[in-house]
């Protein structure tokens, strides 16, 4: 069975929603233009979080879910793709990896498993080397191979890069090349992966594509780290805006904070939500958390037996782009 409706889910690790404070926030240094000309010429701020703009909003996603302490990715991207509320059940927010008690509550209830399980064409579009994790990694899995592997769509590796249809989680193929010494990986540009993985999107229902570098940079970069794994994003999302088919709708989302303030790690800001294409309004209505955004994606790809909508109420601090 074929949706009418597309989406393709970018998931950006550790990017929140911080203050205008070029002093600490790469957001206000860094040179980003499809993000800005997406969102009519503004960027999402702590005093102002939410941005409208003509087929595109940008919007706060709640990462502590009612949890004391600070969010971490294990559990963020286990309630980000469940829908469930990962650090309560867990007892408290834990990362990197998925908790192995959550993991199979990751691989049965994704957003990727339901949809497939409802008829729908999946793919997750990172490339994993063949055999990945293997036995000394298992215990290290994030939480978007996870979800991929529990709806059998773990399926894109070496082979699948060469020939683009895959993308690296590095966006380039550099630490292919160079880490793992396979020359026979292409040397791409952001741009050009990004039209790749709108290539990818355009024959699925539903695809996942996952980013880790921007979390690693605001761990480690420091500011000039941070502009530069900021503006690599930008650009490989001009590459998606410019081969994206219009069938296909949009869906940025984050677990948690973190570079967007070079002066700590992870923090307790509000994960970053951008949203543009098609049934943009409907796919935002009622998106308050990270432990939204499953749901909301199957009832954009209208999944029998979805959620049903949640009750709405105006989002604050609202710049409204005409």
């Amino acid at each position: 069975m074929t949706s009418e409706r597309r989406l393709l889910m970018i998931f950006l690790d550790g990017v929140g929603i911080g203050e205008e404070d070029a002093e600490a926030n790469p957001f206000a240094r860094a040179v980003l233009p499809t993000l800005h000309e997406l969102l009519g010429g503004s960027l999402p701020w702590l005093h102002r979080p939410v941005v409208r703009a003509p087929g595109a909003v940008a919007l706060p996603l709640d990462a502590t879910l009612g949890v004391d302490g600070i969010p971490q990715s294990g559990t963020g991207q286990a309630a980000l793709l469940t829908g469930a509320n990962a650090p309560r059940l867990f007892g408290r927010h834990f990362g990197p990896w998925t908790p192995v008690r959550l993991r199979p509550l990751v691989e049965e209830r994704s957003l990727l498993r339901r949809a497939r399980d409802g008829g729908r064409k999946v793919v997750f579009a990172n490339a994993y080397p063949r055999g990945w994790p293997g036995a000394v990694g298992s215990r290290r899995v994030a939480g978007p191979p996870l979800a991929a592997r529990g709806a059998g769509v773990l399926d894109r590796h070496e082979e699948a890069l060469r020939a683009g249809r895959a993308v690296s989680s590095e966006i380039v193929n550099d630490l292919w090349r160079r880490h793992l010494g396979d020359d026979s990986v292409p040397i791409v540009t952001e741009e050009d992966a990004g039209r790749r993985l709108a290539g990818i999107a355009a024959e699925a229902d539903l695809t996942l594509y996952a980013h880790y570098a921007t979390d690693t940079a605001g761990h480690r970069g420091g500011m000039a780290g941070a502009v530069a794994a900021l503006e690599r994003v930008d650009r490989f999302l001009a590459g998606v805006l410019e081969a994206l088919p219009p069938s296909c709708t949009l869906l940025l989302v984050s677990d948690h904070g973190n570079i967007e303030d070079v002066r700590t790690g992870h923090t307790r800001n509000p994960a970053l939500g951008v949203a543009a294409g098609g049934g943009t309004r409907d796919l935002t209505a009622g998106l308050r958390t990270i432990a939204d955004v499953s749901a909301a994606v199957l009832r954009h790809l209208q999944i029998p037996g979805s959620p049903t909508r949640p009750s709405t109420r105006p989002l604050g601090g609202d710049t409204v782009v005409a």
